[in-house]
């Protein structure tokens, strides 16, 4: 092979790179324009409080992949990963199923951020006590590959709305 053919050969190769190296750039690009993207407001459960007049209406992502937008600031103390929480919540799934609600149960739940599935313990601690946040919680935040139950199948993006009543030590 001639040394010309050989350096063809060579830039083919490395033009097949950039081009998938440029197909891989754009597909995060339209990846991060879609998080981006104005997701309408849920119908809040009865019983809830009002959402602030400017909420958030595109969602927040972390580096966990956990989404969230915040619907009403709250002016109390953030929990911290230590701490119980009192709350009042809303979970469905993508097809908009409720799977659990302590609005329809009347009373809200206290409990240790340590004790709930990782997509709530990081998303508690980006809202203030009085606060409201949405969250949209990857299946491997949630209940993962084993689900919960007939509930939530197996690795179910969760969705909650969630109250922050309280935060204690």
């Amino acid at each position: 092979m001639n040394a010309f053919r050989a350096s063809l050969l060579v830039s083919a190769r490395h033009s097949r790179i950039l081009g998938v190296a440029l197909l891989g750039c754009l597909l995060m690009a339209a990846g991060h324009l879609l998080a981006e993207e104005t997701v309408p407001f849920r119908k809040l459960p009865e019983g809830a409080g009002p959402m602030d007049e400017k909420a958030a209406k595109t969602f927040t992502s972390t580096e966990s992949g956990l989404k969230y937008r915040i619907l009403r600031a709250g002016s109390g103390a953030k929990p911290t990963v230590h701490q119980s929480v009192q709350v009042n919540y809303e979970g469905w799934l993508i097809n908009g199923r409720v799977f659990d609600s302590s609005y329809s149960r009347g009373m809200p739940i206290t409990f240790a951020l340590t004790q709930v599935v990782k997509g709530w313990t990081e998303g508690l601690q980006k809202v203030g006590k009085g606060g409201m946040i949405e969250l949209e919680i990857p299946g491997y935040l949630g209940y993962g590959l084993k689900g919960q139950g007939a509930t939530i199948p197996p690795n179910a993006t969760l969705h909650f709305i969630v109250e922050l009543i309280d935060v204690m030590e």
